[in-house]
């Protein structure tokens, strides 16, 4: 039988993952596998995943995301492979809808959804009223409404093992992260696969909205760093693929 693993990277969040737990087990009747990336927390979210009883990792101290997906995907038994933010809240039908989007063609690599907090086409244009609205309004099956691009964003990143295969894992010298996911879905293209926006699967994402103003100019210097390094590394500027 198939089965997704389902990789959450987390650094002191504790609350976000509780209810992104409690959602996956909600609204995800598929045969899955959560693996929770402990990123050296130190507000008792090992103690959380004991609760839940979820396979956890704990790294000794925080290594950036990417090098937390990468734990988590050596451990990965599933033949699907589904990054996803601690802050996300999946909904009713989303990963039947992801994985139909995913199995619809063998040159389809990596799927993601529709959400209310994201950069690029993933981030929905009418404005954000509450899950139960929003999920019922997007999470009703429809093909036609599946969107080829150029990226997926890494918040819900679901692709097949055999791509993992054949390009390998995340690059972990985008450091604490952002432009890692724009990498992986470079790598994914220049193999000859295809990426899709499942236009029919919606998320709640609470993202960073609530960073105080110091925060945001240390994220916006970090994400300026990695933009140069993918530019560096491929010559060519990831706002091409938004």
């Amino acid at each position: 039988m198939s089965k997704t693993s389902i990789v959450i990277p987390t650094y002191n969040g504790k609350e976000l993952l509780k209810d992104c737990l409690y959602a996956i087990r909600q609204h995800t009747p598929e045969p899955v596998e959560v693996i929770v990336v402990d990123n050296g927390s130190t507000d008792g979210t090992a103690d959380i995943c004991r609760q839940e009883k979820v396979t956890f990792i704990s790294l000794p101290d925080n290594r950036g995301f990417p090098a937390a997906c990468n734990a988590g995907l050596k451990l990965a038994t599933g033949d699907t492979l589904l990054l996803l933010n601690n802050d996300v809240l999946v909904t009713p039908h989303w990963l039947t809808h992801l994985l139909a989007c995913l199995r619809s063609a063998p040159d389809i690599g990596v799927v993601g959804p529709l959400t209310n907090f994201a950069s690029g086409r993933q981030q929905i244009e009418e404005p954000y009223t509450n899950l139960e609205d929003m999920s019922r309004r997007y999470n009703v099956s429809k093909p036609e409404c599946w969107l080829p691009v150029q990226r997926i964003v890494g918040l819900c990143f679901l692709f097949k093992r055999e791509l993992l295969d054949r390009i390998g894992l995340l690059d972990e010298g985008y450091g604490a992260g952002h432009f890692e996911d724009d990498d992986y879905c470079y790598r994914a293209r220049m193999e000859g696969y295809r990426l899709l926006i499942a236009g029919d699967v919606f998320v709640f994402h609470h993202g960073s909205a609530s960073f105080s103003r110091e925060e945001q100019q240390r994220v916006q210097a970090l994400i300026e760093g990695n933009r140069q390094r993918f530019i560096a590394k491929w010559n060519v500027d990831p706002a091409e693929f938004i």
